[in-house]
C-alpha cells in the first residue's frame, strides 16, 4: 500500500495490529504451556481471551472505516514472538523461565500499547471518534495486562527466580 495520507497510514496501522493480534493468539497457548507458575498460566489464559476480543474490536474499527483488516504480516511482532519462543526453548520450566516469559510478554505488550496509541491518535485526528474510542478501550486493557504482569513479577516470580 502506498501511504500518502493519514487515512492510509491509519489503515496500515490497523492492518499491522490485526496481524499482530493474530500472531499473539497463536503464541499464547504455548506460553500457557511453558509457564510454571499457576498465576502466570492464568494471566496468559486470560490474555488469550482478551486478545480474541481485541481482534474482533479491530475488525469492528476496520468495518466502521471501510478498511480491510488484512494486510502484510506484522514483522515487528514476528520478531518479538520468535524471541519469546527461543526463550521457551532455551530455558527449563522454573521461576527463571517464568521471569523470561514475563519479560517477553511485556515486550509484546509495550509494542501493542505503542501501536494502539498511534492508531487511536490517528483516528482522533481524522474525526473517527467511535473508532478512536474502541482503540482506546483496547489500549486500556493492554495497559492493565502490562501492569498485572509487572505485579506478578515483582510480588512473586522474580523473587522465586533469584532463589533458583
Amino acid at each position: 500500500m502506498h501511504v500518502d495520507s493519514l487515512r492510509k497510514l491509519l489503515a496500515h496501522e490497523l492492518q499491522d495490529l490485526h496481524s499482530a493480534e493474530q500472531q499473539i493468539i497463536e503464541l499464547l497457548p504455548e506460553m500457557v504451556s511453558a509457564a510454571h507458575d499457576s498465576d502466570l498460566k492464568q494471566a496468559f489464559t486470560d490474555h488469550l481471551s482478551q486478545s480474541r476480543t481485541h481482534l474482533k474490536r479491530l475488525e469492528q474499527v476496520c468495518d466502521k472505516l471501510g478498511i480491510s483488516p488484512e494486510g502484510e504480516p506484522c514483522r515487528g511482532m514476528e520478531g518479538l514472538i520468535e524471541e519469546g519462543r527461543m526463550m521457551i526453548k532455551d530455558s527449563e520450566a522454573s521461576a527463571v523461565r517464568d521471569a523470561a516469559l514475563i519479560s517477553s510478554a511485556q515486550r509484546i505488550e509495550h509494542y501493542e500499547i505503542a501501536a494502539y496509541g498511534v492508531a487511536r491518535t490517528f483516528a482522533e485526528k481524522l474525526d473517527q471518534i467511535a473508532a478512536a474510542d474502541l482503540l482506546q478501550e483496547t489500549l486500556n486493557e493492554e495497559g492493565m495486562t502490562d501492569q498485572h504482569l509487572t505485579r506478578l513479577a515483582l510480588r512473586k516470580i522474580n523473587a522465586e527466580a533469584v532463589a533458583v
